[in-house]
């Protein structure tokens, strides 16, 4: 980003240096686009669930007592965010939360805001 005099000076020179590394707005908004990837109780729950074990549909209905097409269409945003992913073995599809520095920070997140104990004692 170029940086720009502010038409204010309140003497915090400080901003100027930090204004030079802000990322591009392209970037702002990928992260705005994860967000709203999880602006769905249902969503970060299923995806609290995927971080910890790896699941069908079926199974992971159940757990979250929604139908499996619900189920589905989560599973589906979520994938397409990048943040499960997904192996067929015969008919079958598990998914599990995607092996990303971006997955398990988000992961850590959720639970610090919660207050969520992992089943495991401890986070990945």
């Amino acid at each position: 980003m170029a940086y720009t005099e502010l038409p204010h000076d309140h003497g915090q020179h400080k901003i100027e240096e930090e204004l030079k590394k802000m990322p591009g707005l392209e970037d702002f908004q990928t992260v705005a686009d994860v967000f709203k990837i999880l602006g769905d109780g249902n969503r970060i729950r299923i995806f609290w669930i995927l971080c910890h074990c790896e699941e069908c549909v079926i199974n992971i209905s159940s757990m979250v007592e929604m139908s499996s097409p619900a189920v589905s269409h989560h599973l589906k945003q979520l994938k397409a965010g990048g943040l499960i992913a997904s192996r067929r073995e015969g008919k079958e599809v598990y998914y599990r939360a995607a092996d990303t520095d971006q997955a398990r920070l988000l992961h850590r997140m959720i639970e610090k805001l919660a207050a969520i104990v992992c089943p495991s004692g401890e986070a990945w």
